[in-house]
């Protein structure tokens, strides 16, 4: 998931997790995402702080600033396509509106009250769900070799979102990207297509990758921190994909008789891969979807990655969200128990910011969870697929329209 970093953010596509790694426990159907005239104010329900499981523990001072990153004049607030009009705007104007309202270091008590006096909780009906992604570390190359032999590829010229205003005659309808060669759109190939040769000698490759596992789940996660032989580390990030569909590759073993569910967190896959390299050709191309990436330059090296909102990533605060409904930079507090995942403390009640997408996270309480960067929170990641309660922080001045409709 989708997602991720750099993803073409104003097409709200990708992947956050990029894509999203094992949504729905992998193999549960995603939740139908709503059209862009549903009403999504009515999937809301007014309540209290009191009343917010586990809101006084959380470090308040640490959503603040994760908030705060929208706070500048660049950034403003990116409503859903899911408020129209009036709301729209509306929404809009109070998120910008509380950002300047907002104080630009504060402690935990005084962000408390500021979220308190700004917003209103607004819980989502329905029962939730999230998962975890992250920030691979993996060991690559400039140049290619025996040792290096994986690449990642850079997105071609002409790249472009398929949209009902571009949309050739006879498109494929589950395709939703194309190449522009002259006035015409081209489909892409796939990713079996291109493991067989079809994107050589087009001088796309960006940087070679050791392990073709590796390399693999950097596409699932969107974005990577590539460890060259120099010593150095290269941050790479999402530019786009082909548009064809993603598959799950843990529903594919499960659909072939491999195991369960259980068996196939993101451990689980890497160790069926292993047991089994002389298969990895044939389970990687059930996935047809392919991710494009990019040198990322412009930011600090400790900070995460960039998502959707263009903005960097922060572990354990910010989490990817289907943006055909929600709006980059709203609060989301969520409730969780997510056991055996690896977590020192398994009950997850933070309140998280909205800045990321993905193609697997669909409906209004799907989430996924931003852990971090490197080999351990890759193993937490991996392991976190579990029930939850989300309720949004919705701006005070519009509570009114909860459960109304706009």
């Amino acid at each position: 998931m989708k997602r991720v970093f750099s993803r073409f953010g104003a097409l709200l596509i990708l992947l956050t997790a990029a894509q999203g790694f094992a949504p729905g426990g992998a193999f549960a159907k995603p939740e139908k995402a709503a059209s862009v005239s549903d009403d999504l104010t009515s999937r809301l329900s007014a309540g209290t702080f009191a009343n917010l499981p586990g809101w006084d523990r959380d470090d308040h001072a640490a959503a603040l600033a994760a908030f705060r990153r929208f706070c500048s004049a660049d950034k403003p607030a990116q409503p859903s396509a899911a408020l129209t009009g009036t709301l729209q705007r509306n929404m809009r104007a109070e998120l910008d509106q509380i950002c300047r309202d907002a104080p630009k270091a504060a402690s935990g008590p005084e962000a408390r009250v500021f979220f308190e006096r700004a917003f209103v909780p607004a819980r989502i009906s329905g029962a939730g769900f999230v998962t975890g992604y992250y920030e691979p570390e993996v060991d690559g190359s400039r140049s290619p070799s025996a040792a290096f032999a994986t690449p990642l590829y850079r997105a071609p010229q002409g790249l472009t979102l398929i949209s009902d205003k571009n949309r050739p005659k006879g498109w494929p309808a589950e395709i939703t990207h194309g190449v522009r060669r002259g006035k015409a759109l081209e489909v892409l190939p796939d990713r079996p297509a291109i493991m067989n040769g079809a994107l050589k000698d087009q001088d796309l490759e960006l940087i070679w990758l050791k392990s073709p596992v590796d390399a693999f789940f950097v596409h699932v996660q969107g974005s990577a921190r590539v460890r060259l032989e120099d010593g150095s580390v290269m941050r790479v990030g999402y530019a786009g994909k082909t548009g064809h569909p993603y598959t799950a590759i843990g529903r594919v073993l499960v659909e072939a008789g491999e195991g369960s569910p259980e068996d196939f967190t993101m451990a689980g896959l890497r160790n069926w891969l292993q047991r089994n390299p002389q298969r990895m050709d044939w389970l990687f191309g059930h996935n047809r979807s392919f991710i494009f990436f990019r040198a990322i330059e412009d930011i600090d090296p400790e900070e995460g990655p960039v998502g959707a909102a263009g903005l960097p990533l922060v572990a354990g605060r910010s989490i990817a969200m289907d943006h055909s409904l929600h709006t980059y930079g709203m609060p989301v507090f969520v409730d969780a128990d997510l056991a055996d995942s690896g977590l020192t403390d398994p009950r997850w009640q933070r309140l998280m910011i909205a800045d990321d997408t993905g193609s697997a996270i669909k409906g209004p309480a799907r989430g996924d969870l931003f852990i971090g960067s490197g080999a351990q929170a890759g193993t937490i990641a991996g392991a976190v697929r579990h029930p939850a309660s989300m309720t949004l922080l919705w701006p005070r001045k519009l509570a009114h329209l909860l459960g109304q409709g706009s």
